[in-house]
C-alpha cells in the first residue's frame, strides 16, 4: 500500500515538474516576443534599431555567462559552468562560421519582428522545417520520407496562404516576410551545424552559447553601421532614459532565459515534446496577439495558421515514429548477430 502511495506521489511530482517547466517555457517565449516587439515598434519606445537591440541582447547574455563562469570557479558547490576560454584563437576559428549563422538568425529574426505583427510572426518564420529537410539533403545527403515531404508541402501551402491573406491588410510587409524566411533559413542551417560545433566545446551547450554570444557581439557592430542604425541610435530621444535601458536589459535577460528554458524543457521531457510544445505555444501566441492588438482576421487567415500548426505537428510525429522504427530495426539486427 505504502509503495503504491509512494509511486503515486513520485508520478504526481514528475507531472507537476513537467507542467511547470512547460509553462515556464511558454511564458518566457511569449514574453520575449512581446517585449522585443514593444521595443522595436511601439508608440512609447519605437527604437527603430533591431540590430542594435540584437547586439545588446548578446551583450547581456555574454555578461551573464561570464559572471556564471567566474562564480562557478569561486563557489563550485553553488554554481556550475563549464570551463573554457572564448579568446582561444583555434576555438574562435572553428566556431566563427556557426557564430555568423547565429548572428544572421538573431538579426533577421528581430528585423522581421520590427516589420510584421506578432500575429503574423509565426507564419513568417514557419519554413524552418522545410529548410531543414532541404539542407539535410543538400549538406548531409540524407533523404527524407515521402510522408515528411507531404507535411513540408502542407507547411508551404499554409505559408503562402498566410502571406496571401496578410497582404490584404495594411500591416503586411514584404521586407518583414523576407527577413522571416531568411531567419528560418539561418535557423535551419544553425541547427545542422550545431552538432559539429559542439564537438569543439566538449558537447557543452552553455559554453557554445557563451562563445556564440561573445563572437556575435563583435559581428553585429559593422552590421549596425551598414544598416544605418548608428544615426538612429544617436538621435533617439530616450537613449539616456533609465526606463529604456531597463526595458533593453529585460529583453536581454529574456533572450538568455529562452535558451535556458528550452534546454530545460528538452531535458525534463524530450525533443519531440519540446517541438509539440513549441507548436502549441505558437498557436497560443497568435491568439493572444490578435486579442492584445485588437487584430481582426479572416477565416482563411486562421485556416493558414491551422494548416501550418497541424502540418508541423504531423511532421514531428512522423519523424518520431521513424526514429522508433529505426531503433527497433537496429535492435533486431543486433539480436540476430
Amino acid at each position: 500500500m505504502y509503495q503504491n502511495l509512494e509511486e503515486h506521489n513520485r508520478l504526481v511530482n514528475k507531472y507537476l515538474k513537467i507542467f511547470f517547466v512547460v509553462a515556464l517555457y511558454w511564458c518566457t517565449s511569449i514574453l520575449t516576443v512581446f517585449v522585443n516587439k514593444h521595443l522595436l515598434s511601439s508608440d512609447a519606445v519605437n527604437l527603430g534599431a533591431p540590430l542594435f537591440m540584437s547586439w545588446y541582447q548578446c551583450v547581456v547574455s555574454t555578461v551573464i555567462c561570464f559572471c556564471m563562469s567566474r562564480l562557478s570557479r569561486k563557489y563550485p558547490s553553488v554554481f556550475t559552468f563549464p570551463e573554457g576560454n572564448p579568446l582561444d584563437i583555434d576555438t574562435f576559428r572553428k566556431l566563427l562560421p556557426l557564430s555568423v549563422l547565429y548572428t544572421l538568425m538573431i538579426g533577421a529574426n528581430n528585423l522581421s519582428l520590427s516589420f510584421v505583427t506578432v500575429a503574423f510572426y509565426y507564419i513568417g518564420r514557419s519554413l524552418t522545417t522545410v529548410f531543414s529537410v532541404v539542407l539535410t539533403y543538400v549538406i548531409l545527403r540524407q533523404r527524407t520520407s515521402f510522408k515528411c515531404l507531404l507535411c513540408c508541402g502542407a507547411i508551404v501551402i499554409g505559408f503562402w496562404l498566410g502571406v496571401d491573406q496578410e497582404s490584404l491588410t495594411t500591416a503586411f510587409s514584404w521586407r518583414g516576410t523576407i527577413f522571416g524566411v531568411l531567419s528560418s533559413l539561418a535557423l535551419a542551417m544553425y541547427s545542422i551545424q550545431t552538432k559539429k560545433a559542439l564537438s569543439y566545446v566538449n558537447q557543452e551547450i552553455w559554453l557554445l552559447s557563451y562563445y556564440n554570444n561573445l563572437y556575435s557581439m563583435l559581428l553585429f557592430l559593422p552590421l549596425i553601421i551598414l544598416n544605418g542604425e548608428l544615426g538612429t541610435i544617436l538621435a533617439y530621444p530616450h537613449f539616456w532614459a533609465p526606463w529604456f535601458w531597463a526595458a533593453m536589459t529585460l529583453s536581454g535577460f529574456c533572450g538568455f532565459a529562452i535558451g535556458f528554458v528550452t534546454a530545460l524543457e528538452i531535458k525534463v521531457t524530450s525533443p519531440l515534446t519540446h517541438n509539440i510544445s513549441g507548436t502549441a505555444k505558437a498557436c497560443a501566441q497568435t491568439v493572444i496577439a490578435t486579442q492584445y492588438y485588437n487584430d481582426v482576421r479572416s477565416a482563411i487567415w486562421w485556416t493558414s495558421n491551422i494548416v501550418v500548426l497541424l502540418a508541423s505537428a504531423a511532421y514531428t510525429r512522423v519523424k518520431q515514429l521513424e526514429m522508433v522504427q529505426q531503433h527497433q530495426q537496429r535492435n533486431a539486427a543486433t539480436l540476430k548477430a
